[in-house]
């Protein structure tokens, strides 16, 4: 923490976390910036013999760093830009005119095929910014090809509000991407230019597929293929969902996400390649540009994802400061390029891959020596096997806040099969790497292509069997953000203690564990001090929740209490199903009397409901209800046909009552 990047780094983070979220005036925050760079050379050059000395060199130097994070973020977001499409689509989903250029594939649907792509041009005017182009499935999309220009005429749909309480955003996951749009389309709706824009994004797709169907020609078959695919090119596009559940179950996810673990493999390898040349001035510089250059070459067939890139990014700066034979701290390694990188990528600091993979590396660094130091192996084999089960867990420890926290389980088999894969992986890897250059030139050897073949069947079948032990896998497990805070700095304070114990470490331990106690409870109290009733958003079925503290009650007709959209809701609040009943006609809440009128469409004029609310398309006449009973809103579920829905959205506006269809706002909320 004494190291200045260290400070310059968490000030800069802290600036983009400011910006990201309070959204700041761009010419405020720049204006700022100048006047904060003008005091920074001020207090320099009154300063500079001995500056390190004076406390208001070392504030504005501070305060400069946490602005350039602010305006980076508002740099990079393209929101802020005047030029971009958004700024011209409005809530009604009238056609347009757009002119896009394909970007980059995405994981298809089983309905559609799924591009991001960039804008040029908007009812023929010039314009900026990313969208994402939903094709439906047909011979057409299988044509397509990165860097196709396409014009479409369509609706441009901004992202709706999630569906049901406490379900992942998908639609704010695309907005921190400055994705702020997409549009659904078929092939009567666009049409392809025979340009091409023959850039980076380009070539990057034509090498991948050149080497995947070169493969795929070879004989190798489809499922390994797909893994081989994650596993070298980080694309996972196409891996099935059974393979991907079982590599989340064993615990083993990281390892089809290209991250600091492969590209640690690669610079191995290469080193190893490069073992003969000479120790000389010049065989150290052309040591450096063969691994930098191999490196970046990675990288850019892996398509320059997140992954890829912090974890290149880094070991660029290991492989620098190695040819300068300096000694070099690990964490001003990290630190720089954390810094590097989100000085360019600002919005890599919100992608969870980003966080985990930053958060369990730093733990090997910190705490992997003191797990180690506990036994001392007797030979090579022991240790090997060792440092990976004490690198294993480092790994774990770290991340498993952070784990619990965006996907609420925990793989408890993680270092078994870690202890299993990790010593074939390096191998799997280095052949993997060399057979992708083989086949980039169009030459595959059999031998080695079925020996990668077979190493990828082999670690398919033993992640499938750790998979297996399902009792193993914690899964649903309730964790907030004042949680999750507090156990990292419980964890922080345990790993300080027992590094030098002493009387003043353990107190600092103890509070720790209470702050974290206090976390749990008070949430624990506070849900319990709750209620609420919600009208869920589910496709052609009605579902109502009440909540009571912990208890949930749930009013269906033929709902399954295990579906997810429940079980997220649930495992948000700290709560479980008390009781499961029918649909009735009158629900009484807080006071309230909510009237609910199902496809019978049978009511009584004299129950003078607060809250009216429509499921499973009943044919009534709202005109005529709202003569004897005006309700205070009505809710109309996702049951409801949407033609009959539109009808009571008119009435209602007529009426002046207002109206809430959980198909286009998302759930309705009663607290």
């Amino acid at each position: 923490m004494q190291f200045p990047l260290a400070k310059i780094t968490i000030g800069f983070v802290l600036g983009i976390m400011l910006s990201f979220y309070e959204k700041p005036n761009p010419e405020t925050a720049f204006l700022l910036l100048i006047v904060s760079f003008i005091a920074f050379w001020a207090t320099y050059f009154f300063s500079k013999k001995d500056f390190t000395q004076k406390i208001y060199f070392g504030t504005t130097l501070y305060t400069l760093s946490f602005l350039i994070g602010v305006t980076t973020q508002v740099t990079h977001t393209d929101y802020f830009k005047k030029n971009n499409y958004i700024h011209l689509v409005t809530e009604s989903e009238k056609d347009h005119l757009v002119e896009v250029v394909l970007r980059e594939k995405l994981k298809s649907t089983s309905f559609s095929d799924r591009y991001i792509a960039i804008v040029k041009r908007l009812d023929n005017k010039e314009r900026t910014g990313k969208i994402l182009i939903n094709f439906y499935r047909s011979p057409v999309n299988t044509k397509l090809k990165i860097g196709t220009n396409i014009q479409i005429k369509g609706a441009i749909i901004k992202h709706k509000p999630i569906n049901n309480p406490d379900q992942f955003d998908y639609g704010n996951y695309l907005i921190q991407k400055s994705i702020f749009a997409q549009m659904y389309v078929d092939a009567y709706d666009i049409k392809i230019s025979s340009k091409i824009d023959t850039d980076f994004w380009f070539y990057s797709d034509w090498l991948r597929n050149r080497i995947l169907t070169n493969l795929k020609e070879s004989g190798f078959a489809n499922d390994e293929l797909h893994v081989v695919a994650a596993l070298i090119l980080g694309q996972q596009q196409d891996i099935s969902p059974e393979i991907l559940h079982d590599y989340q179950f064993a615990g083993a996810i990281h390892i089809l996400s290209v991250s600091g673990l492969h590209i640690g493999f690669i610079v191995l390898f290469i080193n190893f390649l490069l073992k003969p040349l000479p120790k000389n001035k010049f065989g150290s510089y052309l040591k450096l540009s063969i691994i930098l250059f191999s490196l970046w070459g990675f990288a850019f067939l892996a398509g320059l994802s997140p992954s890829v890139v912090r974890s290149v990014t880094m070991f660029s700066f290991v492989a620098v400061g190695m040819h300068l034979k300096r000694k070099t701290n690990v964490y001003h390694t990290l630190l720089a390029s954390i810094f590097f990188i989100l000085l360019f990528q600002p919005s890599f600091l919100f992608d969870v891959g980003f966080q985990l993979s930053y958060v369990a590396l730093f733990f090997i660094l910190w705490l992997q020596p003191l797990l180690s130091g506990i036994w001392t192996p007797k030979n090579k084999i022991q240790s090997y096997f060792w440092d990976i089960l004490t690198v294993s867990f480092a790994a774990q420890i770290g991340a498993f806040p952070l784990s619990i926290y965006y996907f609420h389980q925990f793989p408890g088999l993680f270092f078994i099969t870690n202890l299993i894969i990790l010593p074939g992986l390096g191998i799997i890897m280095a052949l993997g790497v060399f057979l992708m250059v083989l086949a980039a030139l169009g030459y595959i050897p059999l031998v080695l292509s079925k020996m990668l073949e077979w190493s990828i069947y082999i670690l398919n079948k033993t992640i499938n069997w750790v998979a297996s032990f399902e009792r193993f896998i914690i899964q649903d497990i309730p964790f907030n953000l004042y949680m999750l805070i507090s156990l990292y700095l419980m964890i922080t304070a345990v790993i300080i203690w027992f590094k030098k114990p002493n009387p003043s470490k353990m107190m600092a331990v103890l509070v720790t564990v209470l702050l974290f106690q206090v976390s749990y409870f008070g949430t624990i109290w506070n849900t319990q001090n709750q209620k609420e009733l919600i009208v869920f958003n589910v496709k052609k079925s009605t579902l109502i929740g009440e909540r009571t503290g912990n208890d949930v009650t749930l009013f269906s007709k033929d709902y399954v209490v295990k579906n997810t959209v429940i079980k997220s809701y649930l495992v948000a609040n700290f709560s479980a199903v008390e009781k499961q009943k029918p649909l009735q006609n009158v629900i009484y809440f807080n006071r309230k009397k909510i009237l609910i009128i199902d496809s019978l469409g049978i009511y009584s004029n004299t129950i003078k409901p607060n809250i009216m609310v429509i499921t499973q398309s009943p044919k009534i006449n709202l005109e005529r209800l709202f003569q004897k009973n005006r309700p205070e809103m009505v809710v109309a579920d996702a049951s409801n046909y949407k033609t009959y829905i539109k009808i009571w959205k008119a009435t209602c506006y007529k009426e002046k009552i207002p109206f809430h269809a959980t198909g286009e706002k998302g759930f309705y909320k009663l607290q």
